[in-house]
Parts: C-alpha cells; sequence; structure tokens
C-alpha cells in the first residue's frame, strides 16, 4: 500500500475499470475508474511546465518529474476509455492539453516522432531512442478516434504507420526494431539488434485495427510478414506444452533470451485474433487458442490464483511478484477473445 505509483500504471488501471464497466461490471468499476482518475488530475500533472509526471508517492508528492512519452500515450488511451464510458467532457479537457503538451514539448519537428522524455530541466536527449512509446501513441489514438469520433485521431495514427513504414519496419530481415539512434538509425551494437516477438504480435494487432478503420491496404505486407516473423523465431516449447513467446531474439532469428514474460503470450493472443476477424485466416483462430492456452499455463502452484511473470525455458517460474501493470494486458487479451469469439 506505501509504494510508489507509476503513473503510467495509474493510467491503465483506468482504462481496465472503464472497459470493465462498458462490458456489463457494476457501478464499483466505473467509480474505480474515477477514483483512479481523480488522483491521477490531482497529482500527476506537473503544475510548473504540464505533462504527466513519471513516478509519485501515495499522498501525490511527485518523486520523478521526468515526462516520458510512453506514460503520456497511457494516459491520453486511459482517458479514450473514460470518455468513452462517462461521456464526461472534463476527460476531453485533459485529453486537449496532453496532446498539447506532446506537441509543444516532445515531438521531433525534423526526425518525425516523439522524444523518450523531457526532464524538469527541458532536456529530451535521452538515447536510445524507441518504437514502444510510438506503439501505445498508435493505441491511444485508434482508442481516441473510437472515443471521440474526430478524424484528426486518425490522422495522428497515420503519422506514427509512416514512422513504422520509416524506420521501425526493418524490411531486411522483416522484423520490428525496438531501439534506435537520434535520427532513427539501427541503434549501435547489441542493441540494434533485439527484436521482441511480443511487440511483434503487438503490432500486428493495431496495424490491422489501423486498416479496419481507414482501409489503408499499405499495412497487410508488413503485419503479414511480423506475424510470421514472430511465428518462425519467437516460440518455445517446454516439452509437449503450448508455445511461448520468448523476451527477445535478434534480426537473424538468434535467441537473445529465452526467458518468457507473461504479456507477449497476451499480445500472441491478440495478433492471432487480429488475423482471424479481420483478414480470414483459417489458421489463426487455432494460433489463437494454442497461444490463450499458454497464458492460463501462467497460472501456477495448487491454488491456480497467482500470475506468474515470467518464466524460463525450462518451465521454472523466475520472477517472485505479479506487476499490477499485467492487468491490462490480461484483460485487453481476454476482452478480445470474447468479442471476436462472441
Amino acid at each position: 500500500p506505501d509504494a510508489d505509483k507509476r503513473v503510467r500504471v495509474q493510467a491503465r488501471q483506468i482504462y481496465v475499470f472503464c472497459h470493465a464497466h462498458i462490458l456489463g461490471a457494476p457501478e464499483w468499476a466505473l467509480e474505480t475508474a474515477r477514483h483512479g482518475a481523480e488522483f491521477l488530475c490531482r497529482h500527476c500533472w506537473d503544475q510548473e511546465t504540464g505533462g504527466w509526471l513519471h513516478l509519485v508517492r501515495p499522498d501525490g508528492t511527485p518523486l520523478d518529474r521526468r515526462r516520458d512519452t510512453y506514460d503520456q500515450a497511457f494516459v491520453l488511451f486511459a482517458l479514450a476509455w473514460l470518455y468513452r464510458a462517462t461521456g464526461d467532457r472534463e476527460a476531453l479537457t485533459w485529453i486537449e492539453r496532453s496532446t498539447s503538451f506532446l506537441d509543444t514539448h516532445l515531438a521531433d519537428r525534423q526526425g518525425g516522432g516523439f522524444w523518450e522524455e523531457v526532464t524538469p530541466e527541458g532536456a529530451t536527449d535521452r538515447l536510445p531512442r524507441r518504437q514502444n512509446p510510438h506503439m501505445h501513441l498508435l493505441e491511444a489514438c485508434l482508442a481516441l478516434h473510437q472515443a471521440t469520433g474526430e478524424p484528426d485521431w486518425l490522422d495522428r495514427a497515420g503519422r506514427i504507420i509512416g514512422l513504422f513504414h520509416a524506420h521501425f519496419f526493418d524490411t531486411a530481415s522483416g522484423s520490428l526494431g525496438e531501439f534506435f539512434t537520434a535520427d532513427w538509425r539501427p541503434a549501435p551494437g547489441s542493441e540494434g539488434r533485439i527484436r521482441e516477438p511480443g511487440h511483434h504480435f503487438e503490432w500486428v494487432w493495431l496495424l490491422l485495427q489501423y486498416r479496419r478503420l481507414t482501409g489503408e491496404d499499405g499495412i497487410l505486407a508488413p503485419a503479414d510478414t511480423l506475424y510470421h516473423f514472430a511465428q518462425e523465431h519467437g516460440l518455445v516449447r517446454d516439452g509437449n506444452g503450448p508455445p511461448r513467446t520468448v523476451d527477445s531474439i535478434a534480426e537473424d532469428g538468434t535467441m537473445l533470451a529465452n526467458t518468457a514474460r507473461l504479456w507477449p503470450q497476451t499480445e500472441a493472443v491478440k495478433g492471432a485474433l487480429a488475423r482471424e476477424e479481420l483478414l480470414g485466416d483459417p489458421t489463426a483462430g487455432a494460433d489463437a487458442d494454442r497461444f490463450l492456452e499458454t497464458v492460463f499455463d501462467y497460472l501456477r502452484g495448487d491454488d491456480k490464483a497467482v500470475w506468474q511473470d515470467q518464466i524460463a525455458r525450462d518451465g521454472t517460474a523466475l520472477a517472485g511478484y505479479i506487476p499490477a501493470s499485467t492487468l491490462y494486458h490480461l484483460f485487453l487479451c481476454l476482452s478480445e477473445y470474447l468479442r471476436v469469439r462472441g
């Protein structure tokens, strides 16, 4: 109860309880979401220069005044779902403030996309740059469009898709780069080789959602390539059990870390479901079922009460706790499965 509060996790929890309420959870779910939003807006906005803080104490005292792009993306995602669940126009005010901060303080007007963070001193030179915050900004833009109907959010999503085509998607290997220099070249050394199969599946899900909303067929070939790259190189099996999506590989498919966290398993389910629903892929439904079996394989122990966060190649549980942030991955995965399967 006394642990410091990561702002991105506050945002993820707001999303979960808003979506749960939309799906039929009683009023307590919406009350929980409002409670989180009240804490967020009262304590987590930087009163000096704007933007959402990185870390606060339970009483709201700022601990880390960096404004991280990843954090901004998740707050926008939460606000989209808060507006969708409540129709509260105050959420729109916070969305406008958040977007204005991003555009003013974090946008890279020369290279495109957004810098990693802005410090209290105004510095934006943290390296390496990552695709990951942009992936979640894309997710937020799609959610904001669906919540408000405003076409501007699809325009913003399209600019992130452009960055994906120009820099994130490695056409030579058919994989997704993770880390980059200031001018969007692959990061030097081993960082530039890292590929996370979970993010491949997550991008597949987002790219196909973007196509559903826009009709843009230009994403079909890279989405297909990413899916099959992750399928071919990013899965391992423990005996006869279901396939696990590993944490990281290289661009040539070499295994870099054959440990497997829980969240990549949920993203594999979502990627397969998107192919089943939106492409009519006849094999994707079976993929989704196998990946879902893997997700529930992470419920270990006799009571099956606690999710494991990370598992070794031999099936040994590695983590001593389960991060609260994982609820976002689990909830979105399972709600997508139920929605698609109806």
